[in-house]
């Protein structure tokens, strides 16, 4: 398309249709709050740029070619299409919207997470709809394209063109059959190499709980692995196998199926679980509406609002696409 146009200005066609309906200029001058000399500049401007008279004064007042009045019903439109593109942004209602929000988890958020932000929005909002999408490669594009609202978890790859928000931070426990044979309210580190083990095979959090055991020589034997969270707590309550898993889901798993938590003896590093949303729908009443929700549900009074840069800045605002997020 040419870029090449001669636009008129919003504020001419305003004087226009006000010109048309007082069929003053004067009149017409004193409702845009403007000087009669100002508006007669415009109007001269205005026969020049349209090759017409437009108005031509009349005993009955100044009254307007057959030129305008083809066009008004083009410049009322204009008009109106600017004033609502001028407008703010409708307020989100909750209690009467019936959107659907796509939320990126972990399993384990399926578990700790996902519960209680579903009940509470129930609540608050019970026409809208929750999907929770498990964490996959084209993550980063989705949240781009507005396909998905937020993603919750550790997510590291999500950087350029994305802010995050630290919900809580978790270190990690140790879980076990409340009858092990060998193992009783404590879990040595010696006992922990001894064990036989079920791991999570997939997300970063585990990438952390295996350097973790390279930097401090520990060798585990992994007799059981896993894709998730969902269905370990099962596992560990029928066998003597030990898990090693972040706190909240841990202790989730525990009280469900009745497990012992130990404090685990290995240093593994803590880490800081998140929301994320694209820069595109930082704005978005509904979109933050949702993560205030998240933030008042889920995030320690301890933790910032905002992190790790300054609170009102994504880290960049071109979108990362050098290597998509793996299973969290």
């Amino acid at each position: 398309m040419s870029t090449d146009l001669n636009l008129l200005d919003p504020k001419h066609l305003v004087f226009l249709d006000l010109l048309y309906r007082s069929r003053s200029v004067t009149r017409a001058a004193e409702q845009m709050g403007l000087s009669q000399p100002t508006v007669s500049v415009w109007l001269s401007q205005l026969r020049a740029s349209l090759g017409d008279p437009l108005f031509v004064r009349t005993t009955d007042g100044m009254q307007a070619t057959p030129r305008v009045e083809a066009m008004l019903d083009t410049l009322r439109g204009v008009l109106e299409g600017l004033r609502r593109l001028s407008e703010p942004a409708t307020a989100f209602e909750p209690a009467r919207s019936k959107r659907e929000f796509r939320i990126f988890m972990t399993d384990a958020s399926h578990i700790t997470l996902l519960p209680r932000l579903f009940t509470h929005v129930h609540a608050q909002a019970p026409g809208v709809r929750l999907e929770a999408a498990p964490i996959r490669p084209g993550l980063l594009q989705a949240m781009e394209n507005g396909e998905a609202d937020l993603a919750l978890g550790l997510l590291p790859d999500l950087e350029s063109g994305f802010f995050q928000q630290a919900l809580f931070e978790q270190d990690w426990v140790c879980l076990a059959n409340a009858r092990h044979p060998r193992i009783q309210g404590r879990l040595s580190r010696a006992a922990y190499a001894r064990e036989a083990h079920a791991g999570v095979v997939a997300g970063t959090g585990q990438v952390l709980l295996e350097e973790a055991l390279k930097r401090t020589r520990v060798e585990r034997e992994v007799k059981l692995k896993v894709p998730g969270f969902l269905g370990l707590s099962t596992i560990l309550a029928t066998t003597d196998l030990i898990g090693t898993l972040p706190r909240q889901i841990g202790e989730t798993l525990a009280q469900n199926s009745g497990l012992q938590v130990l404090a685990c003896p290995i240093a593994i590093p803590r880490f800081t679980v998140k929301q994320h949303w694209h820069a595109r729908f930082h704005h978005d009443p509904a979109n933050r509406w949702l993560r205030g929700v998240c933030a008042a549900l889920f995030m320690a009074a301890s933790t910032q609002a905002l992190a790790p840069s300054s609170p009102a800045r994504p880290r960049s605002s071109v979108p990362t696409r050098s290597r998509p997020p793996s299973n969290r």
